[in-house]
């Protein structure tokens, strides 16, 4: 199947591409730049930007289903930058499925589009956990627009998944493990509240897994279409205890050092505003989204997953990172 895959020079997007052309389909990305990685695996590659209808249109021409991975991520920006490439973007999507009659489309989405202000998840799903309320972040509000668009789109013609994956790590991260080994040795990284809030993490093969997964079982009809699923390892940890493992794999320094709650809740507040009004460059070091994220408990039932689609994690966390730590030591090595 020829098969177009948004955003594949990314972490996750490498990983979909690497994976399907391992699984025999040919594989178009769509990406802001060219990544030589992509070509090494014989992926054709269009660049263009998500807001760009007619740039994603001559992309989609002659592919049957669409892996739309592509997104603004992050924790500050502006609204608009966020509605461009999330909103728009998707919907520049969902009209090239219909102009060229694709028939599957399955989206990435994100754990983000529930959050709540420190309201805790506990075993959710997607059935029990609504959308959220007051978003303090650009990134959660549209990306929950941009799923419920996608959702809607469930057709006769085409059907579409929309997979919410709960902090993807391993071997290819160049965004939240460089961060945190950076934050580390610099001296400059705490746990907000005491690390003992249990979260969720995604290992990348499982992220990718549950994205083929979903792929193989959508059509017109089935269980999983027109649906929205979690997607995590399933092993529910003490965020403390996340950071550290994830820090020790890359050799860095561990977080022992705390701020409760309140106190980072009113830093972000505050850099937030400094990073408006002067305005600073970069991402604040802490936002009240942010605050709120590192704090509260957030697991989620694998079930419907498992029942729609049959994604079942294959890598455990502890596989996960000797993974990982075999892929830092040999990229030590060779550089």
């Amino acid at each position: 199947m020829k098969i177009l895959v948004t955003g594949g020079g990314g972490f996750l997007g490498q990983a979909l591409c690497r994976g399907l052309v391992e699984r025999g389909h040919q594989v178009i990305s769509f990406n802001r730049g060219h990544y030589p990685a992509l070509a090494a695996l014989g992926v054709g590659q269009v660049q263009g930007d998500l807001a760009d209808a007619h740039a994603l249109t001559h992309a989609a021409d002659g592919v049957e289903a669409i892996f739309h991975n592509a997104a603004k991520a992050g924790a500050w920006g502006s609204y608009d930058s966020y509605y461009s490439a999330n909103v728009i973007g998707t919907q520049n999507v969902l009209d090239a499925c219909r102009t060229h009659g694709v028939g599957k489309l399955v989206y990435t989405s994100t754990p983000s589009v529930t959050h709540r202000a420190t309201h805790p998840v506990e075993g959710g799903t997607a059935y029990d956990v609504p959308y959220g309320e007051d978003f303090q972040a650009p990134y959660a509000e549209t990306k929950a627009i941009a799923e419920k668009a996608v959702l809607a789109a469930n057709s006769g013609t085409l059907a579409t998944i929309a997979l919410r994956p709960r902090l993807i790590w391993g071997p290819g991260d160049q965004q939240i493990l460089p961060r945190l080994v950076e934050r580390a040795k610099a001296g400059r990284l705490r746990l907000v509240g005491d690390g003992s809030n249990l979260v969720d993490t995604t290992y990348i093969d499982n992220a990718a897994q549950a994205h083929f997964d979903a792929f193989e079982h959508l059509a017109v009809g089935s269980a999983c279409a027109g649906r929205v699923y979690f997607i995590s390892n399933g092993e529910p940890k003490p965020m403390g205890e996340v950071l550290n493992a994830l820090l020790d794999a890359a050799g860095a320094p561990r977080v022992e050092k705390h701020l409760s709650f309140k106190t980072a809740y009113r830093i972000g507040a505050v850099c937030e505003t400094l990073w408006k009004i002067l305005p600073l460059k970069g991402e604040p070091p802490m936002t009240r989204f942010l605050a709120e994220q590192l704090s509260t408990t957030h697991w989620y039932d694998m079930a419907p997953a498992t029942r729609d689609f049959g994604y079942r994690p294959r890598v455990s966390f502890d596989e996960g990172l000797t993974r990982l730590k075999q892929s830092l030591q040999k990229a030590a090595v060779i550089t």
